[in-house]
């Protein structure tokens, strides 16, 4: 039985331009995959299917009962909402204290109905989330990780026939990523997953793959996608080499032709000149090798049109991540100063005592579960957090990139943002480099509201790879939302970084690649130097 069924569905945007034309699928797997580079238009192909947004043109049969995981959360901006309200737990909670307090009116005992224990219950679930076991705590205050876990705890609870998750893993330390493995094999209903997660990916019966030719079906998981993408990403190149080979042949037969033209026009005019052969004859000769030229040079301009087309098919379905590159700004010289000592307590999130020196040119790992209090710290470096008690001393530059892409203005166009964000640079160094990451011709003009996450993330990382003052980097979690070779791009842009950073991430190949020379491991009992990444 098909869980939806969408026909030519397609989506263009308010100023004309065509993210995705004529996008047919059914749904009859209860776990399916759907990839694609970052910007090809998956959330918004997902917020269709789960009837968030209205395509542009097409059909659409789906359940009502649907729900879906946004990649970028509006709760945590709403500084008044607790975990009970979030949960819709709070009426039920309130009235449990109501009668605590002695108070028998019916309508406390209609709202707590069966449920006698439920704060008792819900602290002990909280505990298990690894969140803080208090239903008034505000999910201002929860980490990245912790808020993500909570919705999604939410998503599995409800009644849903058929869930959308998109980035469900974003933010998750390694724990929280198998709970969510664990929670999704437990769900009786179907799941559209939207990830570049491979351990997650692994776990689907099909793999879905949007790309700028449509929408690709293939059968299994994402291993089983890897290699059948390799296998067609060798054909094409094969095809590819096998066009270039016969335009080569068509251009030396061509050049052939006419050095073999040139001779006979010069045996002609020879036997023009002596005489030997009737004028009339000699023109008759000399009109049909004219038409026969003529005819063998169109031919050959048919070939190579037909050439060129081919080309221009095969060569869509080819990947170009490979023709994108972070231009990462190159300093005359690279500073190893002490930039930051730390020697004491974060107002929350950790009620260690924490002892931490930086210095510039410093690649630094910070390693911890959800919620250890990893991005406090980075706030608390930069200066909008204070310590609860100690001491810090800071000198020189930092920049920090939050789990929520702050930096880009949403009013701004891509190109603006990168142009009023970097100092000194011109429109057309801000395109070169635009360029660089995937962001060709009129797409710099594009709204920065209307980008994906992994397109924020790249270009957030473009502005801060090319701030003047040499910044000491804080970056929290900056491969969330990246597709696999888009995070392979910033790995190697960081690995080329002159300045320094503290990096956070729970992707342990990211880190790797990223060039890190020193671990730090934040828990309960502090700051510890790591030898190993977990």
């Amino acid at each position: 039985m098909a869980i939806f069924h969408a026909h030519n569905i397609s989506y263009t945007f308010a100023n004309g331009d065509n993210l995705f034309k004529n996008i047919s699928c059914t749904m009859d797997k209860h776990r399916v995959g759907l990839v694609g580079r970052n910007g090809i238009g998956k959330s918004i192909l997902a917020s269709i299917l789960s009837k968030k947004m209205a395509p542009s043109s097409g059909t659409l049969i789906a359940p009502s009962n649907c729900s879906m995981y946004h990649q970028q959360p509006s709760i945590k901006s709403n500084g008044g909402i607790s975990i009970a309200q979030y949960l819709d737990k709070q009426h039920v909670l309130e009235a449990l204290k109501h009668v605590e307090m002695g108070s028998c009116l019916q309508k406390w005992f209609d709202l707590i109905g069966p449920n006698w224990e439920l704060e008792l219950q819900l602290n002990q679930q909280l505990i298990e989330l690894g969140l803080p076991p208090d239903p008034n705590f505000l999910c201002s205050e929860l980490s990245g990780g912790q808020l993500n876990r909570l919705m999604l705890w939410k998503l599995f609870e409800q009644n849903n026939a058929f869930l959308i998750l998109d980035e469900p893993s974003n933010h998750l330390d390694k724990q929280s990523k198998q709970w969510l493995i664990d929670s999704m094999q437990r769900f009786p209903g179907a799941i559209l997953l939207i990830s570049h997660d491979k351990k997650l990916l692994s776990e689907v019966d099909e793999i879905w793959e949007l790309s700028n030719t449509g929408l690709q079906v293939f059968g299994g998981n994402y291993h089983f996608f890897e290699e059948k993408k390799q296998c067609e990403q060798k054909a094409i190149e094969r095809q590819l080499t096998n066009i270039d080979r016969q335009k080569k042949h068509l251009t030396a037969q061509a050049q052939r032709n006419v050095e073999k033209a040139q001779q006979r026009a010069s045996k002609s005019n020879k036997l023009r000149k002596s005489g030997s052969q009737a004028k009339m004859l000699l023109n008759g000769m000399k009109e049909k090798a004219e038409n026969s030229a003529s005819n063998r040079s169109k031919l050959t301009q048919l070939r190579k049109e037909q050439f060129r087309s081919q080309e221009l098919q095969i060569s869509a379905k080819q990947d170009k991540w490979k023709n994108q590159r972070f231009n990462v700004i190159k300093y005359s010289e690279t500073l190893k100063t002490r930039i930051l000592f730390l020697d004491g307590k974060l107002a929350f999130g950790n009620t260690a005592k924490l002892t931490l020196q930086l210095f510039h040119g410093d690649k630094v790992y910070l390693q911890g579960c959800n919620g250890c209090g990893k991005s406090t710290l980075l706030k608390t470096l930069l200066g909008e957090v204070p310590l609860s008690e100690g001491e810090i001393n800071t000198s020189g530059g930092f920049y920090y990139l939050d789990q929520h892409l702050n930096n880009i203005n949403q009013t701004l166009s891509v190109l603006d943002n990168l142009c009023s964000q970097v100092e000194g640079i011109n429109q057309c160094e801000a395109r070169t480099l635009l360029a660089g990451i995937g962001f060709r011709g009129d797409n710099v003009f594009k709204s920065s509201k209307v980008l994906s996450g992994g397109e924020k993330m790249k270009l957030s990382m473009l502005i801060v790879s090319h701030q003047t003052n040499h910044p000491f980097l804080l970056l929290d979690e900056p491969d969330n939302h990246l597709d696999v070779d888009s995070k392979t791009m910033l790995a190697d842009a960081l690995r080329h970084y002159q300045g320094g950073f503290l990096l956070v991430s729970h992707d342990n190949d990211f880190v790797y690649d990223s060039g890190i020379k020193q671990r730090y491991r934040m828990g309960h009992c502090g700051l510890k130097i790591s030898e190993h990444i977990d």
